[in-house]
């Protein structure tokens, strides 16, 4: 039996990576691309599973409340470092004109699926109900998100979706995680890339097993919505922008995505970057590069 199999294994190798990952935030001193103006404060939202701390980065003044933008920031399900998403968040709000919301939510193995996507949806329910409060017009919500956050957005738009509201007027996904019940190493034979990839099939196992170790809830929607059928319903789902990744171990089932979308309007334009492996978003906020449309 491989050592990943076994739950326990996963979850203690979860906690290591926490523990490194949260040494090396504390002692990074200096953000990245520090010439983008930041005007934040710190925002504590109620939600069914705790209270949720997130940073609410606002545009330059103006006269009318701006747009929000929620931002839900990747580590496989797993690591708790929205502070890898600080320089997009303040390019978006400095430069789009944008209020964004960068969310700290809980993660597993401490609290796993669907603590995580309900936890993400009672936040954007909150927003849209205080709003005011945050000096934003919760009219005009967005949600997206890198990889597991990417996967946690769609999970918060199908949700807005089946309760009726809030209403989103956009889902933009980063190479998202849309399939966790085909393994690693199944995506790896799909790729079939000589090129090596950021995210290794062990580091997926330990992810996927941490957050959801019952594998019969894997083809959940709210978990897979590339899987089977699950993308054969998103009728009266926000609208995506979906961005891949050529070289990243999540770019076939991003790919996949558009062509199961299950009704006009959904999927609003996708665009994959050529020799790009993953974390595009993060690390170069601030630098474009062309990419190839696929649609």
């Amino acid at each position: 039996m491989p050592v990943l199999s076994r739950t326990t294994v996963t979850r203690a190798a979860a906690v290591v990576i926490q523990g490194v990952t949260s040494l090396a935030s504390h002692s990074r001193r200096k953000p990245r691309f520090p010439e983008i103006p930041s005007r934040t404060r710190d925002v504590v939202v109620p939600t069914a599973y705790g209270q949720v701390p997130a940073t609410l980065y606002l545009p330059p003044e103006s006269a009318a409340p701006p747009p929000l933008h929620v931002n839900l920031h990747g580590g496989g399900f797993v690591i708790r470092y929205p502070e890898q998403d600080d320089a997009l968040c303040r390019y978006l709000a400095a430069h789009a004109g944008v209020a964004v919301l960068n969310v700290d939510y809980p993660v597993a193995p401490q609290n796993p699926f669907p603590i995580p996507p309900k936890a993400c949806f009672d936040v954007v329910r909150w927003v849209a109900e205080h709003g005011a409060e945050l000096g934003v017009d919760q009219n005009r919500l967005s949600v997206g998100g890198a990889s597991a956050g990417g996967s946690l957005a769609t999970a918060v738009a199908r949700q807005a979706r089946d309760a009726g509201g809030p209403r989103l007027a956009l889902q933009v996904l980063h190479y998202p995680a849309l399939d966790l019940v085909a393994s690693a190493r199944e995506k790896l034979r799909v790729r079939n890339r000589a090129e090596p990839t950021f995210l290794k099939p062990w580091m997926a196992a330990v992810f996927n097993d941490s957050y959801l170790p019952d594998h019969a809830l894997r083809s959940d929607p709210l978990a897979s919505p590339a899987h089977g059928d699950n993308g054969q319903d998103l009728a009266g789902t926000a609208p995506a922008v979906l961005i891949t990744a050529e070289l990243d171990l999540l770019h076939a089932e991003g790919c996949a995505t558009p062509s199961r979308c299950g009704a006009p309007g959904s999927c609003a334009s996708t665009a994959t970057f050529p020799a790009w492996i993953t974390a595009t978003t993060s690390s170069e906020p601030a630098k474009h590069r062309c990419g190839r449309s696929t649609t």
